[in-house]
């Protein structure tokens, strides 16, 4: 049965990663997260300034961690403690850096990129600013169309945010979206849709075979 999932995995994701390529992005298929981890690691060179963002794709995994080893400059604005002044210039930082590693909230059958921000400093450093971007994303990602997906975001990764974060939304006590949400601590406020690469942006996704984050 493991292998029948893998096989029905690695075409599908083999398919969103041709969809991807259409629409101007790279893209590769890896079958194991590890596979995908060590590339990342490996395309950075020593010395690189790298951008991080709220992906529990990338956090679970260590990559921040093995890229400071490594040597790389890693920009970091979520250390706990940090003053509000000096997590909004590391954000801004985003925009000057060598990489920005993100993951994506979904990814459609025709390789459209779809997230949600509460800020927009990911999503803005996706279309404009630094080098290089490199997206890592699970196929838990994988959605059929822009509806679904934000359908999936809405109802999944922001549950799973508001319940992550602790923020005081409707959808961390309902486990879905309400339809309005009027918080001050709302999360879903920018919403891109990147339907071909940005002219100006290197934009490289790695679309594992596994689930990753939220």
């Amino acid at each position: 049965m493991e292998k029948i999932e893998e096989s029905f995995w690695g075409e599908r994701c083999k398919e969103v990663v041709d969809a991807l390529k259409k629409n101007n992005f790279k893209a590769e298929y890896f079958t194991k997260a590890i596979q995908a981890k060590d590339k990342i690691i490996s395309s950075i060179p020593k010395g690189s300034k790298v951008a991080r963002c709220g992906s529990m794709t990338l956090t679970r995994l260590n990559i921040f961690e093995e890229l400071a080893k490594k040597g790389c400059n890693v920009i970091d604005p979520y250390v706990p403690g940090l003053p509000p002044e000096e997590t909004f210039k590391r954000r801004r930082e985003v925009f000057y850096s060598d990489f920005l590693l993100s993951s994506a909230n979904a990814i459609t059958y025709d390789g459209k990129i779809v997230n949600v921000d509460g800020i927009g400093n990911r999503v803005a450093g996706m279309i404009f600013g630094p080098k290089r971007v490199i997206i890592l994303a699970g196929k838990n990602k994988i959605v059929p169309d822009v509806e679904t997906a934000l359908k999936r975001i809405k109802d999944i990764a922001a549950p799973l945010n508001a319940r992550r974060l602790k923020r005081d939304v409707p959808c961390r006590v309902l486990d879905r979206c309400p339809g309005s949400c009027n918080s001050p601590e709302r999360m879903c406020n920018v919403t891109v849709i990147l339907e071909k690469r940005p002219s100006a942006s290197r934009i490289t996704v790695f679309l594992v075979g596994e689930d990753l984050g939220f």
